[in-house]
């Protein structure tokens, strides 16, 4: 092979792979905006209309009123102030439901909820029922070690979770 010929040739190569690796997705019609995905839409289905968040009591992340079947129920604490913030971003009205912590998982995987909260950290057993949040903050524990507080959403609802993250962390959280 020519000087010549080999210089046009090694030139050619990485615009020939890059074709071969831009080319199997250009044809699938996927554009950036459609990533993260959320394959039951539960972030366009919440902005403008409702956001279901189940509720389970732990102060001073999240507390219930006195009569816990009030109707509406307006539970109070740092984890309902930032669900009320991030429900106001996304122009959703909140829709609480109160229940235990095994209840209200039941519902999200359900398709019932769209968000669980009550004050569970990093280390949360139900990462097998739910997508975890990344933590928002972390405060000191009675062990003295430090605690990654987070919530917990519908999995797979990446573009949900990406939005509630993103929300989270331009929070300034104390516990």
């Amino acid at each position: 092979m020519s000087t010549a010929k080999a210089v046009v040739a090694r030139r050619a190569l990485p615009v020939v792979v890059l074709g071969a690796l831009v080319l199997p997705v250009a044809g699938c019609g996927l554009v950036p905006e459609q990533f993260p995905a959320d394959p039951k839409g539960t972030l366009t289905r919440v902005e403008g209309g409702f956001l279901r968040v189940g509720v389970s009591p732990h102060p001073p992340w999240t507390e219930l009123p006195d009569g816990a079947d009030a109707d509406p129920l307006e539970p109070t604490g740092l984890e309902a102030d930032l669900v009320a913030g991030f429900a106001e971003e996304v122009g959703a009205e909140v829709v609480w439901e109160a229940g235990t912590e095994e209840q209200l998982l039941g519902d999200l995987e359900a398709g019932k909820l769209d968000l669980v909260v009550g004050g569970f950290t990093a280390r949360t057993p139900w990462v097998s029922h739910a997508a975890v949040t990344r933590p928002y903050t972390t405060v000191p524990a009675e062990t003295g070690e430090d605690e990654p507080h987070v919530m917990l959403t519908p999995m797979g609802e990446n573009a949900f979770l990406v939005a509630l993250e993103r929300y989270l962390l331009d929070q300034e959280v104390g516990g």
